[in-house]
């Protein structure tokens, strides 16, 4: 019967929709600091779950890599900030994922550990 149950359970599990790591329409503030003005703009970013294993009780000394959803691949779009002064480029380019999958997050362009102050965000006073 634990069997029976175990298997009705995975099955379940198979057919119910989860949210998978997939792209994800977002809107972020930019803000140029030179133009004293933060606008918003939407763009596409991943977003989602990936499966994971806690591996601690099993196998203590074994370093397993958990996978987060995050870009495969990143292409740039440009906006104009307006209200930039005549000595101020006033274009922005800012990342949008173009693709996305579970695996390692790269710390080199990402920030993997702290959650950041969020996508609404502008430091500059609106107008």
């Amino acid at each position: 019967m634990e069997k029976v149950c175990l298997y009705l359970m995975v099955l379940c599990w198979k057919i119910l929709p989860c949210p998978t790591c997939e792209l994800s329409n977002i809107t972020i503030m930019l803000e140029k600091e030179e133009c004293g003005t933060c606008i918003s703009v939407n763009a596409t970013w991943c977003s989602g779950y990936c499966s994971t294993k806690d591996p601690n009780l099993m196998y203590p000394h074994k370093s397993e890599k958990q996978g987060v959803c995050t870009y495969t691949e990143i292409a740039y779009e440009t906006v104009k900030i307006p209200g930039c002064a005549e000595n101020v480029n006033p274009f922005y380019t800012y990342p949008v994922a173009a693709d996305c999958h579970c695996g390692r997050c790269d710390s080199e362009t990402t920030d993997c550990t702290v959650r950041g102050l969020g996508p609404t965000y502008c430091s500059l006073s609106q107008e």
